[in-house]
């Protein structure tokens, strides 16, 4: 009996220690903290310089918000709506080489609302030929639980 009781403690704490292991991971989802919003942030930052790196630009653009109204201003001109900003990424970078490896750094996260974040960074990409950077703003906004990019400002110092 006592050997009974003492399996059933241990599958009990088991047991509890996995929901705790798992409110832990998800709290941000159901307290909505700053840091776990600024994490997830980062994390779609992350994600797409990852994306970039594989040569996948439409996995890249999974960051931006997917309308007619995302936002993308670079090169002295500004272009409106996801498939028109993704044709510009695919007709400018058309090849692994031009494409190079992507590096994003000195990345500053503001949340400004429950929804609204900026962030301001600097983006490097490192070719055979060349060494391009500049610096970018972000402006995020949380979609359907999901951040996505709504407008994003990207110069070059060249």
């Amino acid at each position: 009996m006592q050997h009974r009781f003492h399996l059933i403690t241990v599958a009990l704490a088991c047991l509890l220690s996995a929901c705790a292991v798992n409110l832990n991971i998800n709290d941000h989802q159901l307290l909505g903290s700053e840091i776990s919003q600024e994490d997830d942030i980062r994390g779609v930052v992350a994600a797409q310089q990852a994306a970039w790196n594989a040569g996948d630009i439409d996995g890249f653009m999974q960051g931006y918000w997917v309308s007619p109204e995302l936002r993308f201003a670079s090169g002295g001109t500004v272009t409106y709506g996801w498939q028109e900003t993704r044709d510009r990424y695919h007709a400018r970078y058309s090849n692994r080489a031009l494409m190079g490896t992507l590096s994003f750094e000195q990345l500053e996260v503001e949340q400004i609302s429950d929804d609204a974040a900026i962030v301001h960074g600097q983006w490097a990409l490192e070719r055979e030929q060349d060494r391009p950077w500049g610096l970018f703003t972000l402006v995020f906004r949380q979609i359907d639980g999901d951040w996505k990019i709504v407008s994003d400002t990207t110069t070059s110092a060249e």
